[in-house]
């Protein structure tokens, strides 16, 4: 996989794992990768990949392609735009070029795309049969496409994924737009009639584990979600899940001033519908944009926040007298030993940090976690990194562990994990007991910012946590009507294609 430190590639791996699969993560930053998708990944590097690419994919039963630099955010100069082409087309060329250096080729590759294929289109509905726009966006869509289709001419399966707008916890447009629109600062993009073609992740995530297996889906498959809506629409609503109105209109001509031919991916759109996952009855979880931003904006996953109680001895808190208690309770959909197994790797903190947060550990590895172990890494908040070091106060294996803060952010951080065997199930309970150093000041950060940014920590750790284990939703998983019911092997594990 590429892109797998990306934030669709990091759901994508945990479910992945999940389901039986050994991931082999192709990266530029090896070291980073193995921190934050932890130790069971295999990592290559991108700069070895020129001369080993061939053994690094022997043995891959299909290729996932999620590499790209970010579309949005910069201004695209002739350098930048040169950017975008490098780390899509170039690097989809040399991954199919190592396919066919191969004994026995992949028999899969799907590789991403966008809804930008397409150009901007007004309101006509576009489904995979559209031709391509002929934009810059376009040309580089049609060129990525392109790319990855020569590997059909070795036998590969190739399928194309036209994605739009992802909707997700801890990184995508809600990290950019949710706060914007908290501070009331938030409005339609120019007229606000152009079409927002959107997906949540665990649609996109589904999607995706379903192209893999299913031998009936070839070519461009559009991974949006069933309702596209305008801008004006989406606005709305997503002001209306943070309880906040939207009156801040961006003006057209200030977008173009500020990011010149870049703005076409805001004040552009398209009426893009997944008409290849619906004629195969593919299941959305989240086919309307109502459910997919309560889901991502509003449930909390039974997280709490109080003023905290019943504080435990430690001599830890005699020093560092909490304000605060955070309380989750969390089924996890695995026996305990296994669940207890994947919490005895630090490495695997990463797994369970959201993407935004940036967390990367900076001890040395691997770090074998007993009573006293201490573990030192950075996250950043905002774009202020942070150092913090952390030591394991308990450690009883299937039983608890707890870890607080020596150095960092938070005045007293004492975090405590519980874990009880519920049948084939574990039940995790979470116990933080906290406080914000400079007194009032911290109080006020407390109620304005920092409760409101543990809750979404925690929601996106429970998330993870299920999607890599399972929870009473993982059978949510999409149905084709014309998959094949005979059983094949991925890296290893017999199982029905989906």
């Amino acid at each position: 996989m590429t892109g797998a430190t990306g934030f669709v590639g990091r759901s994508l791996s945990l479910q992945l794992q999940r389901d039986g699969h050994v991931l082999r993560v192709l990266t530029r930053s090896p070291e980073k990768a193995q921190a934050t998708l932890g130790r069971d990944v295999q990592v290559v590097s991108m700069n070895d990949f020129s001369t080993t690419g061939p053994n690094a994919l022997e043995g891959c039963e299909a290729v996932i392609n999620l590499a790209g630099e970010p579309v949005v955010g910069r201004r695209w100069s002739a350098a930048q735009k040169a950017r975008l082409w490098d780390s899509r087309v170039g690097i989809t060329q040399t991954l199919v070029g190592n396919i066919a250096r191969l004994a026995s080729p992949s028999p899969v590759l799907i590789s991403a795309s966008a809804v930008g294929y397409y150009g901007n289109r007004i309101d006509s509905e576009i489904d995979e049969t559209a031709n391509a726009g002929s934009d810059f966006l376009a040309d580089l869509c049609v060129a990525w496409e392109e790319a990855a289709l020569q590997a059909q001419a070795l036998g590969t399966r190739v399928v194309t994924l036209r994605t739009g707008i992802v909707l997700g916890q801890g990184g995508g447009a809600l990290a950019k737009l949710a706060p914007l629109f908290r501070m009331a600062v938030g409005g339609r993009i120019g007229d606000g009639k152009q079409f927002v073609p959107w997906i949540h992740i665990s649609d996109l995530v589904n999607a995706i584990e379903a192209a893999l297996h299913n031998e009936s889906i070839t070519g461009p498959v559009n991974t949006v979600g069933p309702t596209p809506l305008t801008n004006r629409t989406f606005t709305k609503a997503l002001a209306e899940a943070v309880h906040r109105p939207a009156v801040l209109p961006v003006p057209a001509p200030l977008l173009r001033l500020a990011m010149g031919e870049s703005a076409m991916t805001l004040l552009g759109g398209q009426r893009a519908v997944p008409a290849k996952l619906l004629a195969n009855k593919f299941e959305f979880q989240f086919p309307t944009l109502d459910a997919a931003l309560y889901d991502l904006l509003e449930d909390t996953m039974g997280c709490t926040i109080s003023k905290a109680k019943n504080i435990p001895d430690s001599s830890y808190m005699e020093v560092r007298r909490p304000i605060y208690e955070l309380r989750q309770e969390t089924v996890v959909h695995a026996p305990i030993d296994q669940v207890s197994a994947f919490f005895s790797q630090a490495e695997n903190l990463g797994l369970l940090t959201p993407p935004n947060v940036d967390f990367s550990i900076t001890s040395e590895t691997p770090i074998e976690m007993s009573k006293g172990a201490e573990i030192s890494y950075t996250i950043k908040i905002g774009k202020l990194p942070i150092s913090w070091k952390t030591r394991i106060e308990a450690w009883e294996p299937e039983k608890r562990f707890v870890d607080a803060q020596m150095k960092g952010p938070y005045r007293c951080w004492w975090h405590q994990h519980t874990f009880r065997a519920a049948g084939n199930r574990t039940i995790m309970e979470d116990r933080v007991l906290y406080a914000l150093p400079l007194g009032i000041l911290g109080r006020i950060a407390h109620r304005l910012k920092v409760s409101r940014m543990l809750l979404e920590i925690f929601t996106y750790r429970t998330r993870a946590i299920q999607l890599r284990f399972g929870s009473p939703n993982s059978q949510r998983q999409a149905s084709f009507s014309n998959a094949p019911s005979n059983k094949r092997t991925f890296n290893g594990t017999s199982r029905k294609t989906a």
